[in-house]
């Protein structure tokens, strides 16, 4: 094989591993997205803070949508590989 052709399949076993741990995080995302979707009004949200155990209570309709927003994100990342 050569060193070109071998690059290829490298690059090409790559991009699937990027595929398949991007196609993983949609279906997280998507779960969320439903959870979000199904709480009731008076159910309280809490989102955790970046690199932190600490959590802050948020609106649940912003929260919904920022996570609707990232799996349309996430989708389209997906679409463009």
């Amino acid at each position: 094989m050569t060193s070109k052709a071998q690059d290829n399949e490298v690059n090409f076993e790559g991009q699937s591993g990027l595929k398949e741990e991007l196609n993983r995080k949609i279906k997280e995302q998507k779960v969320v997205v439903d959870e979000l979707s199904n709480l009731k009004k008076n159910r309280k949200v809490y989102i955790q803070q970046r690199n932190s155990n600490i959590f802050f209570l948020a609106d649940r309709s912003q929260t919904l949508g920022s996570c609707k927003k990232e799996l349309d994100n996430m989708k389209k990342e997906l679409q463009d590989m």
